[in-house]
């Protein structure tokens, strides 16, 4: 199950306050502010999705994610990397160094992120 760009921003947003009422959700968003009523129906759509649940108190409700940013974000990129790039992370990871003009200091880091996880693979850990 996925999030429209609406609701991802949402999201994003409850993902930065752990818990929040509509009105620290409205706040929070910048200008032009959405309208109450947009926000509680992306809200009752995120509910009936399964990424956000709320407590009530009296007629106020307090929203909390169900969801992870991490998991989503991670679900999100393992599907792009299925659907557009036939399931190699190798095509993925040439797309994404090639197209989004890194710095010789962002390569060496990211290179210096994977030598990292190869080292921290366990001893005996099949590696293709």
């Amino acid at each position: 199950m996925q999030l429209s760009k609406s609701e991802e921003e949402l999201m994003n947003i409850l993902w930065k306050q752990k818990k929040a009422f509509m009105k620290d959700l409205l706040e929070a968003y910048p200008e032009p502010k959405p309208a109450t009523t947009t926000v509680a129906t992306l809200l009752k759509r995120m509910t009936d999705k399964g990424f956000v649940n709320y407590k009530a108190f009296g007629r106020s409700r307090e929203y909390f994610p169900l969801v992870k940013k991490k998991d989503y974000f991670s679900k999100h990129v393992n599907g792009l990397i299925k659907n557009f790039f036939n399931g190699s992370p190798g095509q993925f990871a040439s797309f994404f160094t090639q197209e989004t003009n890194l710095s010789k200091v962002e390569l060496e880091e990211l290179k210096t992120l994977i030598d990292n996880e190869i080292k921290n693979l366990p001893k005996g850990k099949k590696t293709e």
